[in-house]
C-alpha cells in the first residue's frame, strides 16, 4: 500500500493552473489567503493550497506577515503555500502590495491560463506560472497537517522529473489546445507530489511527524497496513506483531513520528473514509460502518460525532446541500483529547 498515493486519493486532491505571469523590473505581485479566494477559483474544494513554478528568470517570494525571510526563486524552482498564507512575489526583497481580488474567478468565456503581462522598463525577466490545489481539510487529512507553511523545490535538486513538468505546463500555456486545463490540472497535481517527496526526502533522520514517518521501516508499514485494511480488527498489539516490534516499542515509536497514538489515528482515518462513503448514493449508514471497520451503526455514528463533530445524517446532509462560497460545510469538530 502505497500510504501517499492513498491519501492523496481520500482527500481529493484536484488542481488547476489559473494564471501565466510575465513581468519585467520593477515589479510586485500579491496574492491574498487563499480563504479570501477558494469560493471563485476552487468553489468545490474545501482547502486551497497555493503554488508558483517559475519558468525564467527569477524573483523573490515573502509571506505577507513577514514570518519568514525572503526566498530567492530561480528558473525552475516551485515555491508552494500548504496553508494558504498570504503572500508576494517580487522583482526584489521587502516590496508590498494590495492583491487584486478580481483577477480570481473562472472564466466561462475563455481557456484558462490567463496570460498576464506587466511591462516594465526592460524586456520580459521573469516568467512564473501559478495555480491551486484543492483538497478535503477535514474530517482528516494527515497530510496537511504535516506540511510546513512554504515549500521550495530548486530546480537543481534533481531537475529531471521538474524540469520535464515545467516543460510541459509551458507548452500547455502557449499551445491552448482542446483538453489543456485538463492536462495543466495533473501537471500541476504532479508537481505537487513531487515537491512533497522531496521535502519528505529533505527531512533530518531524527524529524518527527506523519511523513518522517512514512519512510520509517516500522511505522511505514504499520501505516501501509492500517490504509491498506483499514476495516479489520486492528489493536496495538497486533500491529506491533506484524511490524516486528514489542506492544511498548511501536507504541512509543508511533507516538515520535505520526505525533498520535495508533488506534487515534486509525480511527481518525476510518472517520475522512467513512465521510467519502457518506457522500456516495445508496450508501446505507450501516454498511459504510461495515466498510470502515465498525460492527454496529450505533458504534460508528458515536465515534463519526465524537471525532468529525456532527452525525452522520448532519454531514451527509450538509454535503448534498449547495453550500454558500466560503460557508462551513459541517460544524467545525471539536478538540480532541490526547
Amino acid at each position: 500500500m502505497d500510504v501517499l498515493s492513498d491519501v492523496l486519493r481520500a482527500v481529493r486532491l484536484t488542481g488547476a493552473i489559473f494564471f501565466d505571469l510575465g513581468f519585467a523590473e520593477p515589479w510586485v505581485a500579491a496574492t491574498p489567503e487563499s480563504t479570501a479566494i477558494a469560493g471563485s477559483v476552487m468553489p468545490e474544494a474545501e482547502h486551497v493550497i497555493m503554488f508558483h513554478a517559475v519558468t525564467s528568470g527569477a524573483c523573490w517570494a515573502e509571506l505577507q506577515d513577514d514570518s519568514l525571510p525572503p526566498l530567492r526563486l530561480e528558473a525552475g524552482d516551485i515555491v508552494v503555500m500548504p496553508m494558504g498564507d498570504a503572500h508576494v512575489l517580487c522583482s526584489a526583497p521587502g516590496m508590498h502590495a494590495a492583491p487584486k481580488l478580481d483577477l480570481y474567478y473562472r472564466p466561462t468565456d475563455q481557456q484558462l491560463p490567463f496570460r498576464i503581462v506587466q511591462r516594465g522598463a526592460g524586456a520580459e525577466q521573469a516568467r512564473i506560472v501559478c495555480g491551486y490545489l484543492g483538497c478535503d481539510a477535514r474530517p482528516f487529512n494527515p497530510l496537511l497537517h504535516a506540511l510546513p507553511r512554504l515549500m521550495h523545490a530548486r530546480a537543481t535538486e534533481g531537475a529531471g522529473h521538474m524540469t520535464q513538468l515545467m516543460r510541459l505546463a509551458v507548452e500547455e500555456t502557449e499551445t491552448h489546445r482542446a483538453g489543456g486545463e485538463t492536462m495543466l490540472s495533473k501537471v500541476s497535481e504532479l508537481m505537487f507530489v513531487e515537491v512533497v517527496r522531496r521535502y519528505i526526502d529533505s527531512l533530518p533522520p531524527d524529524a518527527s511527524g506523519w511523513l518522517s514517518g512514512l519512510r520509517d521501516s516500522h511505522i511505514g508499514a504499520s501505516l501501509a497496513l492500517m490504509h491498506g485494511r483499514p476495516a479489520e480488527a486492528w489493536t496495538v498489539e497486533l500491529l506491533a506483531r506484524e511490524v516486528g516490534l514489542s506492544r511498548s516499542a511501536f507504541a512509543d515509536r508511533f507516538a515520535h513520528f505520526v505525533q498520535d497514538p495508533p488506534m487515534h489515528y486509525l480511527t481518525r482515518w476510518r472517520m475522512q473514509l467513512a465521510a467519502r462513503l457518506l457522500e456516495r448514493q445508496g450508501a446505507g449508514l450501516a454498511q459504510v460502518a461495515a466498510e470502515v471497520g465498525y460492527e454496529s451503526e450505533a458504534a460508528f455514528n458515536r465515534a463519526f460525532k465524537k471525532y468529525v463533530g456532527a452525525p452522520p445524517g448532519t454531514w451527509r446532509r450538509s454535503r448534498q446541500e449547495p453550500a454558500r462560497p466560503g460557508a462551513p460545510k459541517v460544524a467545525q469538530a471539536p478538540a480532541m483529547p490526547d
